[in-house]
């Protein structure tokens, strides 16, 4: 069993933690960054640094590229404390071009880097079914696998770094625009006077039928929208791809919609909603609700 470091033990972080503490390996926190959760069974110790000296694997889960690079480089970071025979592995969803060059500082000490983003949100982080993209060279992705066994199921090298990032941004693309368009169907449907929840139970016998339409559609019909994944996030995530397609030169047209959509959302005080809840922003726009929310 393995010494693993843990930063990040937030929504998603603390099962993936915890699926680890199953799988019999040994945990270390940094304190720095969350205090250790009552119900998990790990060493603190105080800094990113003396994380990475105790342990053999570092692992990141944090919000956005910015705290992936102040874990990494701050005075005390993981940089200080990691060499040869250490792997690095940051499990957060950030920047495909920030993690090339945040790989370059960490190789350059002789640990190897993976960036490992997972989809599948608080559920397939509880219930250890993630599905994980992961960018770094073979032999550090064959001594990770088994830690990526005990949290996901769907478990892809995609190539090298960067890639297992760039992986995750196109699949926040397939997400977000599912979304978008189960929500569209639901809305012109109930707009249209017929009952949205026989419309999508309808559509799940068909061509139509999704994850999305099944989980977020039940979501959008309930108005159940406690987040597993906040629109905060899935907004940065389309930042990125979206800045992404600038350096590209490409155009993602309804990318940038679907991000206009969540804009709204946030507008009107829905940040920390669920993605599911983009349809309240076509709501918004429409002055309907496919709920009856007397």
């Amino acid at each position: 069993m393995a010494k693993i470091g843990f930063i990040g033990t937030g929504i998603m972080g603390k099962p993936m933690a915890q699926n680890l503490q199953k799988a019999g390996h040994e945990l270390f926190v940094s304190t720095h960054h969350d205090p250790v959760p009552a119900d998990l069974i790990a060493t603190p110790l105080p800094s990113p640094k003396a994380v990475a000296e105790a342990v053999e694997f570092i692992i990141v889960m944090v919000p956005d590229t910015p705290h992936v690079e102040d874990v990494l480089f701050r005075q005390n970071g993981v940089i200080e404390g990691v060499g040869e025979g250490k792997v690095v592995i940051d499990m957060s969803s950030i920047s495909p071009t920030a993690t090339k060059v945040f790989a370059e500082k960490v190789k350059a000490t002789g640990a190897a880097y993976l960036d490992a983003p997972v989809s599948g949100g608080e559920v397939g982080a509880k219930a250890a079914t993630l599905s994980i993209m992961v960018g770094g060279c073979p032999n550090a992705f064959e001594r990770a696998l088994p830690l990526f066994q005990a949290m996901g199921k769907n478990i892809t090298r995609v190539g090298g770094n960067g890639d297992g990032q760039t992986a995750k941004v196109a699949n926040q693309i397939i997400v977000a625009l599912n979304i978008q368009a189960v929500a569209e169907a639901l809305l012109f449907a109930a707009k249209n006077g017929a009952d949205p929840a026989k419309v999508r139970e309808a559509l799940m016998g068909g061509f139509a039928s999704s994850k999305i339409l099944e989980v977020h559609g039940e979501r959008m019909i309930k108005g159940t929208f406690d987040p597993g994944f906040r629109i905060s996030l899935h907004q940065k995530d389309l930042n990125l791809a979206l800045q992404g397609a600038k350096e590209l030169n490409i155009n993602l047209p309804n990318t940038a919609n679907a991000q206009q959509v969540f804009s709204t959302c946030a507008a009107i005080g829905g940040s920390n909603w669920d993605h599911s809840a983009l349809i309240k922003g076509l709501e918004h726009m429409a002055n309907f609700s496919i709920r009856d929310e007397k």
